[in-house]
């Protein structure tokens, strides 16, 4: 019997953090797509904003990620600046560390405010399901990065199941590292070609070979899902 005025109490802390959750998502989105904001969110702004950073230029764009990452800001358009900017290889490094830790907050924020409230709707048919993901989190992460599933969407995603965080993390660094470094090449590549003005270098192995591994991704997802039905 005193256990029993415990759990409205329980149930009402989750249903406020789903609320809260549910407003930020809201939040995010709509700063970023109906206010003034998204006027500085383009190439140009970002681009011109990181020159006058100088020597941090490279930890700001990384925090402008992290942040990018949190409010459902496009991926490809942080991706593609860090490579325009910073170039094919220190392009990957910075993306890849902003990309990861902003992944990271995003399911912080998921498995505070969303879990609990997620946890309370589970049933039983459901609950298999959760349990698989904790017990298996690291394949399950690794297959839906290798297969592009909606970056943003799954960071906040996970952080509503059971999967381990470590589990979760060494998923996602492992599974963003051939999608990142195709893109960051392949942007940073042309980026190289159109800076020196010669064009010629437009029909070299460097070009082919990063427009080659570009096209390529876009079939990474179906080897993937082939592999994971032949077994």
């Amino acid at each position: 019997m005193e256990e029993q005025p415990k759990k409205p109490k329980k149930n009402s802390k989750a249903i406020i953090k789903a609320i809260i959750f549910a407003a930020f998502i809201i939040g995010a989105i709509s700063l970023i797509r109906f206010t003034p904001v998204k006027n500085y969110l383009t190439a140009e702004e970002l681009s011109r904003f990181l020159e006058t950073a100088g020597l941090w230029a490279p930890v700001v764009y990384m925090m402008i990620y992290v942040v990018g990452v949190c409010l459902f800001l496009p991926g490809t358009l942080l991706t593609g600046l860090g490579a325009a900017i910073f170039g094919a290889y220190w392009g990957f490094v910075y993306v890849w560390f902003g990309a990861m830790i902003g992944a990271g907050a995003a399911f912080f924020i998921g498995r505070t405010l969303g879990r609990e409230f997620a946890a309370s709707l589970i049933g039983d048919k459901l609950k298999k399901y959760d349990d698989a993901i904790e017990r298996n989190g690291f394949a399950t992460v690794l297959y839906l990065r290798l297969v592009y599933f909606p970056f943003t969407p799954m960071n906040f995603g996970m952080g509503l199941t059971k999967v381990r965080f470590r589990d979760y993390v060494a998923g996602t660094g492992l599974g963003i590292i051939v999608g990142t470094f195709i893109f960051t090449f392949f942007i940073g590549t042309l980026k190289d070609v159109w800076a020196s003005g010669n064009w010629g270098e437009l029909i070299s192995f460097k070009v082919f070979f990063s427009i080659g591994l570009f096209i390529f991704s876009f079939f990474i997802p179906k080897i993937i899902k082939k592999i994971k039905g032949e077994k």
